[in-house]
């Protein structure tokens, strides 16, 4: 088995690239954040691979055999959920709005951390529409005066989706399937965010000049365009 492409001299040299003033508590708490982040990628990681093993007939005594686990526990633990049908990059979006939120010291994840989670992920479908529209730092800017006040001390472990997040991510749901996809990409927790009206990142994205219609029409036509470049969503 060939090793990953990362070691832990990586993962110090580039902290203290992003933290070039910092102090050395400034860094020790970056890098718990950053070894969450990673937990949730690897987390991630194995949640990918039990649903590619179930499409292809493994029982779940036999996923549980490979990950090292009883039957029942990884049942339990990889049970569709909510995020089943997302796609890696939009996965990836979800992690790092929690770690936005993480960031800014926040107890729950809202719309807006939804939102700076799609900057995040320059891969992203959402993102090519979003840069088209305008710049990262103005969206970043806009995101920023939308936040609450940091919190006193960053939460460790999970942090809840507050209900109007809760509500996007099941608009963006419904727009996967509005559109006809299997699939629920960036692009689809875009068009969850603006559905989900009364939401900071709604206010946001209406700001920007963005429609339900007009970016629904924007996504059809972007899908295609990258379906017919082989593109990631």
């Amino acid at each position: 088995m060939s090793p990953l492409d990362i070691s832990l001299a990586d993962l110090i040299a580039r902290l203290d690239e992003d933290l070039p003033g910092a102090g050395e508590l400034a860094r020790v708490s970056e890098a718990r954040l950053r070894a969450r982040t990673l937990s949730d990628l690897g987390d991630q990681l194995i949640d990918h691979y039990v649903s590619k093993a179930k499409q292809s007939g493994a029982s779940w005594t036999e996923i549980g055999d490979a990950i090292g686990v009883s039957k029942q526990a990884a049942q339990q633990r990889h049970a569709p959920g909510p995020f089943e049908r997302y796609t890696h990059l939009n996965r990836h979006s979800i992690v790092l709005a929690q770690e936005a939120a993480r960031t800014h010291k926040h107890d729950s994840i809202g719309t807006e951390h939804l939102l700076l989670g799609l900057l995040g992920e320059p891969r992203g479908l959402a993102y090519g529409v979003l840069a088209k529209t305008a710049s990262e730092r103005r969206i970043r800017d806009a995101i920023e005066a939308a936040l609450p006040p940091a919190g006193e001390k960053a939460l460790r472990g999970h942090i809840a989706f507050r209900p109007e997040s809760k509500e996007a991510i099941e608009q963006a749901r419904r727009a996967s399937a509005d559109l006809g996809h299997d699939w629920v990409g960036t692009e689809h927790t875009l068009l969850g965010l603006l559905r989900t009206e009364e939401s900071p990142a709604a206010r946001i994205l209406r700001d920007l000049g963005f429609t339900p219609d007009e970016l629904r029409e924007t996504i059809r036509t972007e899908i295609a365009e990258r379906a017919a470049a082989g593109d990631e969503r």
